[in-house]
């Protein structure tokens, strides 16, 4: 009988908590409630007395969820400074209130000041929220400071919501708001308790933690330098004939076929990943792609323009200059590539920073090229970790930076590079979709989905974590992704035999758990996988199995945002422009793919998609003669096939007169 008691009373807090989103504090009614509950108003008389008291527990069941997620947050953010952005983006709802659930939390700001019930509960809230944000800056600032900065922050956010309640209650526009307090937070904790920069920092194996090397971080004055060595390089590489770049890249990428056993075992301690696939892609794919520019080097040319007999015109594709390679720690090896063949075989110069939790087969391409006979100086390897990267994109002797890694450090890249007008290319994050529609091929579209989601740990940017399955086949295509899911094997990336390696670091682990976490929290269903593997040897590892998720939906954290990590969410669907829709409400536009036999949909789907990569009935093949890329958020410019020599080259016009002057002077 209790359990039927609290029951009934959920449903009837959940039904108010409905009819505050539709018609606000000022409209809301018992009998508005009983409508929307179907039951009587008697008997919301009968558990909740009166209107305040429904409205307090509303209240209330709202302020948990929003502790709950932002405890969710928290566990996701690695260091204070982030657990405070992350507290700071629940307490405003960045990402995480739904349409509905901010309007119901404007209607009670608007009334907290006038009823006492409601402001009860604010202020319990409040506290907490201080509570949290004074725990994480006692870490980072002096003692006398952490009351008045969590006071400062909290009022910051209270005013937020308050202001927008004073308008009207319209939903709130968080993302202006959250930028000025983040700014604030920055501007604040900026020198706070200074510590001795580091010189030098290790990399470590990260499925077994073993010490791997210890690296010498590279300040202004090596960085200084490097740009100096390059440019006085590069201007005689760019008067080199591109028949003898190419030649030498030739003999680049024949050298890392070569040496690819020995690359790939680097490889495969460096980032976690398993022998099968560093020494089948990671070194390979790098060497095609260097062998593909080597061929492109010689075609390099401008156009020639017929202007009548009196003149004629051609443009000249010319270098940058000297140019900077940022990497990203999944394929480390891959992506020093990918930025360094076209921009040598175009006649630049590149400063290369790895990404500092894979920094070795960097050191091993400078040498590759050096021994194909690259002259010195024209590719560098520079090491060290965002300080480091923010030197090449404010250094005015770069004419470019090519940066893959996250959205956000792409803005920071933009802003810096755009003090000295840098061309930019940038690969970022993506959250891609892949849809599988009721007439596909299943066991393909399994591989497929397995492909977009486990390999390589599912530390893949164009992943396709956002699985739409066509409501028709979701049940025979679970049934045959969880068997084949559940039959992989995770083990020592050194074993060949092992199809799924460790993940990049342990706080890279700790954050996929958490996303696990919050997505059993949100309400998903976990079809199989989704803890830490830590059978014997593996414990000393960063393990997680391969988790799928059911029964989601868009508005999960699991399924907005990019987790970098084993983890698939499935979605049903019914209608093609239903799911087109819903795949293209995102804010990245990396990838996509879908699965199907009918030719004539195939073709109007993926034209409607909103990414800039996109595969048909297959997933993750990316051949180096197709440019590469994202839309939106995902990135600027293009990566791979003939695109990318328009991203670094710069095109000169020239006008010839073949007759005098004709001039009124």
């Amino acid at each position: 009988m209790q359990e039927i008691r609290a029951d009934r009373r959920q449903h009837i807090i959940a039904s108010a908590i409905c009819v505050l989103a539709e018609y606000g504090i000022v409209e809301f009614t018992f009998n508005k409630v009983a409508h929307h509950a179907g039951i009587s108003a008697a008997l919301i008389v009968h558990y909740f007395a009166s209107k305040e008291a429904l409205l307090e527990a509303a209240f209330r069941s709202v302020v948990r969820q929003l502790n709950n997620q932002a405890t969710a947050r928290l566990r996701l953010a690695a260091g204070p400074r982030a657990r405070i952005q992350a507290l700071v983006d629940s307490h405003l709802g960045h990402n995480d209130f739904s349409e509905e659930t901010a309007r119901v939390w404007l209607s009670f700001w608007g009334q907290a000041l006038h009823v006492p019930q409601l402001a009860r509960v604010q202020r319990a809230h409040q506290q907490r929220m201080l509570s949290n944000l004074k725990f994480d800056l006692r870490q980072i600032v002096d003692a006398q400071d952490v009351s008045p900065m969590a006071d400062t922050i909290a009022a910051m956010i209270d005013g937020v919501w308050l202001r927008a309640a004073m308008n009207g209650g319209v939903a709130l526009q968080n993302g202006f708001a959250r930028d000025l307090i983040f700014e604030f937070i920055a501007r604040n904790l900026k020198g706070t308790l200074p510590s001795a920069a580091a010189t030098s920092f290790d990399t470590v194996n990260p499925a077994t933690g073993q010490l791997l090397a210890t690296i010498r971080i590279d300040g202004q004055a090596e960085v200084d330098k490097a740009v100096a060595r390059a440019a006085e390089a590069q201007k005689l590489w760019a008067k080199t004939p591109g028949v003898e770049r190419g030649r030498i890249l030739h003999r680049a990428a024949a050298l890392l076929v070569e040496r690819n056993d020995v690359l790939a075992r680097l490889e495969a301690q460096d980032t976690g990943k398993p022998i099968q696939e560093t020494i089948a892609v990671d070194v390979l794919s790098g060497a095609d792609c260097i062998e593909y520019y080597a061929g492109l080097a010689r075609t390099i040319a401008g156009e020639h323009h017929d202007l009548g007999t009196g003149a004629f015109g051609y443009s000249r594709r010319e270098p940058l200059g000297v140019v900077a390679g940022i990497g990203a720690w999944n394929y480390p090896i891959q992506i020093a590539c990918w930025k360094s063949a076209p921009a040598l075989a175009c006649g630049n110069a590149m400063i290369f920073k790895p990404a500092e939790l894979t920094p070795l087969t960097a050191i091993e391409l400078e040498k590759t090229y050096r021994d194909a006979g690259l002259p010195d100086g024209l590719f560098q390897v520079v090491q060290g970790k965002a300080d480091t990267g923010r030197l090449l994109s404010l250094h005015p002797g770069i004419a470019k930076v090519s940066l893959t890694g996250e959205v956000g450090t792409g803005k920071k890249v933009m802003v810096d590079a755009a003090g000295t007008l840098k061309y930019v290319t940038f690969e970022l994050g993506g959250k891609s979709a892949l849809i599988v529609f009721e007439d596909a091929d299943l066991d393909e579209a399994v591989l497929g989905a397995l492909l977009a989601n486990f390999y390589s740990a599912g530390e893949v940017c164009t992943n396709g974590t956002r699985v739409f399955v066509h409501k028709n086949v979701r049940d025979a295509f679970l049934a045959k992704l969880k068997a084949r899911t559940e039959a992989m094997v995770i083990g020592d990336p050194l074993n060949p035999a092992t199809q799924m390696g460790a993940l990049i670091s342990p706080a890279h682990m700790e954050k996929v758990l958490g996303y696990i976490a919050l997505g059993q929290q949100q309400g998903a269903n976990l079809l199989t996988g989704g803890k830490r593997v830590t059978t014997g040897d593996l414990a000393k590892g960063a393990f997680v199995e391969p988790t799928i998720f059911t029964g989601c939906t868009d508005d999960m954290a699991i399924v907005r945002e990019e987790i970098f990590g084993p983890v698939m969410a499935v979605l049903d669907f019914e209608d093609e422009a239903e799911v087109v829709a819903r795949a293209n409400n995102t804010s990245f536009g990396l990838a996509a793919g879908i699965f199907t036999n009918n030719l004539t949909r195939a073709h109007r789907v993926i034209a409607a998609l909103e990414a800039g990569t996109c595969w048909i009935n297959t997933y993750n093949i990316t051949p180096i003669e197709m440019p590469f890329g994202g839309n939106k958020q995902s990135g600027l410019g293009r990566e791979n096939g003939k695109a990318a020599i328009e991203h670094y080259t710069q095109l000169k016009s020239v006008y010839v007169a073949m007759e005098p002057i004709d001039a009124p002077y």
